[in-house]
């Protein structure tokens, strides 16, 4: 772990660890902010897009099978839902992407995992399509937790380089 010191003199501890390149005698950083960052965020956008392209298509994978008019939604959500989607999922991985704009997908994939998990519970559903999406939702906060500490990182970095 590094050390930095932030305001007020507080003592803040980064989680990057140096190991051996291969192949050379040098070393390398790795940031697990940024892997943990990544891997939740691609897997929240892969199962977001799938959802998405799944539940247009003429025959769907899975229990997507008539699942929006078991939930009691009109047909026509389908689109809303599916533009949302496409939307968030850009935004949430195209690079130079402003940060109030990832916050919006963040909110907007809150809201479709925490509305999911109520739908299906309303429905009577399995116990397994209720709490899917709520397992979602952690990897979402692991995305969005680990996106606010190197968007915090980054501010404090082009402050300290401005000073």
């Amino acid at each position: 772990m590094s050390q930095t010191t932030g305001a007020g003199g507080l003592l803040h501890m980064n989680r990057v660890t140096t190991v051996p390149a291969q192949g050379s005698g040098s070393t390398s950083r790795v940031d697990w902010t940024k892997i943990a960052y990544w891997s939740s965020t691609v897997i929240v956008c892969a199962v977001m897009a799938f959802s998405a392209v799944n539940f247009n298509l003429p025959d769907p994978v899975g229990p997507m099978k008539g699942a929006f008019v078991h939930l009691g939604f009109p047909n026509y959500f389908k689109i809303e839902l599916t533009t949302a989607k496409g939307l968030g999922v850009l935004a949430l991985l195209l690079p130079k992407v402003p940060a109030k704009v990832r916050e919006f997908a963040y909110a907007g994939f809150t809201i479709t995992l925490i509305s999911a998990s109520i739908a299906h519970f309303s429905s009577g559903d399995n116990i397994m399509f209720v709490v899917d999406p709520l397992i979602f939702l952690s990897i979402l906060s692991v995305s969005y937790l680990t996106f606010e500490k190197m968007e915090r990182d980054r501010v404090q970095s082009s402050a300290h380089r401005g000073a």
